[in-house]
């Protein structure tokens, strides 16, 4: 287990990719939201409000790159065990 502390996260790679794109989404929203219902007119707010949505892009490739290798290095299951991923979770 990763140590904790002021620095370290206890989160893989994948969660913290999959946070990144969660909250990216969540701010891609809501500034489409504001462009829509609040129509910015400030100079800065056309380069500004794309950048997560392209954030948005770059953590769902990521996430399903380290997503994929992580699931491609996890230890195959037993020969005689019938149980699957959703039987254990039940």
């Amino acid at each position: 287990m990763a140590e904790t502390g002021p620095f370290r996260f206890s989160a893989s790679a994948v969660q913290l990719s999959g946070r990144l794109l969660c909250w990216s989404l969540a701010a891609a929203m809501a500034s489409a939201a504001a462009d829509a219902f609040l129509d910015p007119r400030a100079d800065w707010w056309g380069v500004v409000w794309p950048v997560p949505w392209w954030l948005v892009g770059a953590s769902t490739l990521a996430w399903t790159v380290l997503r994929a290798r992580e699931k491609a290095h996890r230890p195959p299951p037993p020969q005689g065990s019938v149980r699957g991923d959703w039987e254990r979770a039940a």
